[in-house]
């Protein structure tokens, strides 16, 4: 496996270096079109309502209300608060069995990035004994995303969560109908149940389909019945993003000051994207010591003093005094550009 991209996760005033790795694929046979008469392979090209064909650089994303459309460019875009950060914020830990897993999505799996992996080891640890999920922000493709942090095996698995308002509510009117069900034929049922019920095992189920589309494809080749068509598919290159982890030096001391912070009521009020008033960033590495950027988010709660954050090389570091911040602030200097997840 080839990893995705790489950061952190912040876990209080510790940060865990990590790896992503997608951790499922899909088992399809890949097909594609082609013209009926000639073979040729269907391509499509960008063309636009005035018939003109338009290179990619050329295009440009708009909001269509039905009525009027709004195009947006690039420097629109640039206003907003685009999330770069590859971190993942753990906001809070929450039971186990109050998350419907109708509200996970992808799944990632987090391998430790670092020479010393304890804090990682820590953190695994500490979910199984609790049986609680870490609710954690990232962000993917310019996108913040909620999550969930869980142990699966020896491994740290992030799933996607949806945000609450993109899970649609059953409302049927069928369910409203009173429908009045015996003891017998509840027992019955129950009987059926137990007489089916077994340990779930995923390597008894195979998808026939695609089996019997693959021994297809395999006959036509072994017959002689293809065609000599030119390569269609290129090799994609996958961002490897390889890197150094630093070690842990001061794990405790960093666990401390976050139970202490959390005591004395440090943290402050998150928004729908799971912002905090001290924030996280990323380039904490290349910005001034003494000020750390404020994260671009849609949040709109008072900006806080800023604190000196855990260094993305698995080292941590003690709470310092917070600071009033100048009239004026010097520009922070700008991070090097880290290339997004595919």
């Amino acid at each position: 496996m080839r990893s995705i991209w790489k950061g952190s996760i912040a876990f209080g005033l510790v940060n865990v270096p990590i790896k992503v790795y997608a951790a499922t694929e899909t088992h399809d046979v890949s097909l594609h079109q082609v013209h009926d008469e000639d073979k040729g392979r269907i391509r499509y090209k960008r063309v636009c309502e005035f018939g003109h064909e338009v290179e990619y650089a050329d295009i440009q994303r708009a909001y269509d209300d039905g009525e009027k459309t709004v195009v947006l460019t690039a420097d629109d875009f640039k206003q907003l608060p685009e999330e770069q950060s590859h971190e993942i914020e753990v906001l809070e830990f929450v039971p186990v069995e109050q998350v419907d897993p109708m509200m996970f999505e992808k799944s990632y799996y987090l391998e430790p990035d670092s020479r010393s992996p304890k804090a990682y080891v820590l953190l695994r640890e500490t979910l199984a004994k609790t049986d609680r999920l870490a609710i954690v922000q990232f962000t993917l493709r310019q996108k913040t995303r909620l999550g969930v942090l869980r142990v699966n095996d020896d491994v740290i698995l992030l799933q996607g969560l949806l945000w609450g308002d993109e899970v649609r509510a059953a409302d049927f009117k069928g369910l409203d109908t009173s429908v009045k069900v015996s003891a017998n034929e509840l027992k019955m049922s129950s009987s059926l149940v137990d007489s089916m019920s077994t340990d779930f095992d995923p390597d008894r189920y195979t998808d026939a389909y695609q089996e019997e589309l693959q021994q297809l494809i395999d006959a036509k080749l072994a017959s002689g019945d293809d065609v000599d068509t030119a390569e269609t598919f290129g090799e994609r290159d996958e961002d490897d993003d390889e890197g150094e982890g630093g070690d842990v030096i001061d794990l405790m001391a960093a666990l401390r000051a976050s139970v202490d912070k959390k005591r004395t009521g440090g943290s402050g009020s998150r928004s729908r994207s799971g912002s905090r008033s001290a924030t996280h960033d990323s380039t904490a590495d290349d910005a001034p010591a003494e000020q750390t950027p404020a994260s671009k988010r849609t949040s709109t709660a008072k900006t806080s003093t800023t604190k000196t954050k855990a260094s993305t090389s698995g080292t941590t570091t003690k709470k310092e005094p917070a600071k009033r911040a100048p009239a004026k602030k010097a520009p922070a200097k700008k991070a090097p550009a880290k290339k997004r997840a595919s």
